[in-house]
């Protein structure tokens, strides 16, 4: 493993958009205002359907992809799905859960992404994501699996934690490399994960065959959005008082309501950024800076002349009900046509397991099993 502060040193000597390093260390953001996807890319992702989008999935995640399926050269692939499968790792109701899958298609889609520009599909549609999965876990470490950090956080708690929850970041490197991802966008908190789909994906090319290409981690240019309630922690669906979370689809009277209660400090003859002195103020103006795309620098001056935190909360009130208000109102369209989602996923289905199928077949062929 390279060590904190080689990694580091590399990280900041490579490109910010197309990523050229020798190391396998392959992580990029991008100037979302200057994005540049190479010819022939396979961007890949997916998304846990624990429910409604909040703001820190919106920014962290689906607009993120919404940009890359815009400026996708034609000759690229865009597969984007819903990780229900990894939803099982904390067991759900069956009704729970089939509601939450087809949320997040309808949040998907809700954000903008054209389903003729990307496929959209569920996970679970697709067998090959499972077979790839045993095959890659016969090559991962336990040792590498139990230092990953999001492992430790999880199942910190829990009197028993489940083999799922140990195991599934393989399975997220084997949903990586089904597709042959090139480029993979991602939030900060699953970058771990992505080193290790690199591993694994080294690792077979050189016991067998080359038949992976080696992923480049795209991470979203906003910082992590962190509870309105507590800064000390990130925004979350799971959140015991879910004041501190935004909603894609709160109404504009909800977000007003949770951001007028959101923890500020005691300063009100300025607002400026400063996360450990400020982490309240901060937190909101990290979301304002990823909302208008604009760097913190600028939302600073933006708000240079505000003198107490009702005219702050209400221009950030603003802001997010004018972000979400067409997101809003497509998702409650979308959730009243269940035939059309569904029709949207099986087309989905069709052509990720056609991918996928070819995939698989060419690594059973490497591996000796075919």
């Amino acid at each position: 493993m390279l060590s904190v502060l080689r990694r580091s040193q590399l990280l900041k000597s490579c490109a910010t958009r197309q990523i050229r390093c020798n190391s396998t260390v392959k992580t990029t953001s991008y100037d979302p205002k200057d994005l540049s996807i190479p010819e022939h890319s396979s961007i890949f992702s997916l998304i846990q359907p624990t429910g409604k989008f909040h703001l820190g999935n919106y920014l962290g995640a689906i607009r993120v992809w919404n940009d890359l399926c815009e400026k996708a050269p034609d000759s690229s692939r865009v597969i984007y799905g819903v990780a229900d499968l990894h939803a099982m790792t904390i067991p759900k109701p069956a009704k729970q859960l089939k509601t939450y899958r087809y949320e997040a298609i309808a949040s998907i889609l809700s954000s903008g992404i054209d389903s003729d520009k990307a496929i959209i599909y569920h996970q679970s549609a697709v067998s090959e994501h499972s077979e790839l999965y045993w095959i890659l876990s016969c090559h991962a470490g336990v040792g590498y699996l139990n230092r990953m950090t999001q492992w430790k956080s999880k199942s910190e708690g829990l009197d028993s934690a489940s083999l799922g929850l140990f195991a599934y970041p393989v399975l997220q490197a084997a949903d990586i490399l089904l597709y042959k991802s090139t480029h993979v966008p991602v939030g900060d908190d699953q970058s771990q994960h992505l080193e290790l789909t690199r591993h694994l994906a080294t690792q077979f090319n050189k016991h067998f065959k080359k038949t992976f290409p080696i992923p480049t981690t795209i991470l979203a240019p906003t910082k992590k959005i962190l509870s309105l309630k507590d800064p000390s922690k990130k925004m979350s669906k799971s959140d015991p008082d879910q004041n501190g979370t935004l909603y894609v689809n709160d109404t504009p009277e909800v977000l007003q309501k949770k951001i007028k209660k959101a923890v500020t400090d005691s300063i009100s003859t300025h607002f400026n950024y400063g996360p450990i002195n400020r982490p309240g103020v901060s937190n909101m103006i990290n979301t304002i800076s990823g909302i208008q795309r604009k760097s913190i620098e600028e939302v600073e001056r933006d708000i240079a002349h505000f003198n107490d935190h009702q005219t702050f909360k209400n221009y950030v009130t603003d802001v997010i009900t004018e972000e979400f208000t067409k997101p809003r109102k497509l998702f409650d369209e979308l959730m009243k046509d269940p035939e059309y989602l569904h029709s949207v996923v099986e087309k989905g289905n069709s052509k990720a397991r056609e991918i996928a199928s070819k995939t698989l077949k060419e690594v059973k062929k490497n591996a000796g099993l075919d």
